[in-house]
């Protein structure tokens, strides 16, 4: 074990602590042990030299992952693959002949009216993938004292298996939404930037503030602008109570829906929900009035980026997915400054979810293979109300 003289370290900080020196430049990397893979010549005794130091405590990295992306699980079921979806349409008022009869007139009740366009939608997807581990334990018994720390050894590999599952299923559940809110920003912006209007489902909600006030607000400053997070917070009260009508007008497929509150699943990226709840909740006694309503919160939508959470990573997507219009196509969507979204919970969901483990002795090698196994349906219904909430700056003028 190599054992590091810091009294000069210690009486520097001494002096920085109780105000007799300005703060100094202070080396911690005698002080800090960041570790080291393998033991190296100096891990010895400091008696004779040549005692090889003892292991005197084991801790294992075994750190449960409970995973935090909005749960948008549904429906499971053993037999079958398919899920069908049916629907019609709403039938039109008619005359009520009761209040105008005419003397000698046949009033013909034997008409059949069949219910107004009966459609029934399929979905019939599902993906899967299995992590792999193979269990030896005479193998590794050598490297450890007792079998408490064997069994810990073999408890942490499991919670990084259950660990990988939940990481891979929440990017999973964050893709199904993003490819809800893909394609409702297709429907909305097929030929035209993002930042140059507002849709009644793709919300422009900085285009909406500049044009309301005549301001030049920007993408990179309006989350820390009071007015126009009091102006977005109004627009997504807003637009969550008009879901509870009836309309035709908040679902690309033109279907006619309503959303009350309790169907609505409202997600919102932490950097806009944060923002409102510093800015709005400090300047106003009345919280009620100007709070969000109660969401799910994120961090990102597909990914932190390398930089590590600056804003145009966490507020993008970019994908490829089927055209939500005609189901033969394919289409690219890359969109920054994505605040949130509110859908129906029949939009965006997984079905049949389910994990299961398999497993396989090998007698010559002694060791015994498991595959963990996870199937699930992930999917969209672009006929279910959806609304997505960003902000983006006006297209650039190119030419002269």
């Amino acid at each position: 074990m190599k054992v590091e003289q810091i009294y000069e370290i210690v009486n520097s900080l001494t002096q920085q602590v109780t105000g007799k020196s300005d703060l100094v430049a202070t080396d911690l990397s005698n002080i800090v042990d960041v570790g080291v893979e393998t033991f190296d010549n100096t891990s010895v005794d400091n008696y004779v030299r040549k005692l090889v130091d003892h292991i005197g405590k084991v801790i294992f990295v075994n750190r449960p992952y409970q995973g935090n992306a909005p749960s948008i699980q549904m429906d499971g079921w053993e037999y079958g693959a398919v899920l069908e979806k049916i629907d019609c349409d709403i039938p039109d008022a008619e005359m009520n002949p009761t209040w105008g009869l005419t003397d000698g007139q046949t009033y013909n009740q034997d008409v059949f009216t069949a219910p107004k366009n009966v459609t029934a939608k399929f979905w019939a997807d599902k993906v899967t993938f299995q992590v792999s581990f193979s269990f030896a334990d005479d193998q590794v018994k050598s490297a450890f004292s007792n079998v408490t720390q064997l069994n810990a050894f073999f408890s942490m590999i499991y919670t990084k298996i259950e660990m990988s599952f939940t990481i891979k299923l929440d990017s999973l559940i964050r893709m199904t939404i993003s490819n809800l809110i893909g394609g409702t920003l297709y429907k909305d912006y097929e030929d035209i930037g993002y930042g140059d209007s507002s849709k009644i489902r793709s919300v422009n909600l900085l285009f909406l503030y500049n044009k309301t006030f005549g301001t030049e607000l920007t993408a990179a400053k309006c989350l820390f602008d009071l007015e126009f997070i009091k102006f977005a917070a109004r627009q997504i009260k807003l637009i969550s109570s008009h879901l509870k009508d009836p309309s035709y007008v908040f679902n690309v497929g033109g279907k006619l829906r309503h959303t009350p509150k309790d169907r609505q699943r409202i997600i919102l990226l932490d950097q806009f929900a944060e923002s409102a709840n510093v800015y709005l909740q400090s300047d106003t006694f009345h919280n009620e009035f100007v709070k969000l309503p109660d969401a799910d919160i994120i961090s990102y939508w597909q990914g932190t980026g390398e930089s590590g959470y600056e804003f145009d990573d966490v507020s993008q997507i970019h994908i490829n997915l089927t055209n939500p219009t005609d189901d033969k196509s394919t289409v690219e969507i890359n969109a920054k400054g994505i605040l949130g979204t509110i859908f129906d919970k029949e939009a965006a969901a997984v079905n049949c979810y389910n994990r299961r483990v398999t497993n396989h002795y090998n007698g010559l090698g002694e060791f015994t293979n498991f595959w963990y196994k996870m199937d699930a349906q992930y999917f969209n219904d672009f006929n279910e109300n959806c609304i997505v909430f960003f902000v983006a700056d006006p297209t650039p003028d190119v030419g002269g």
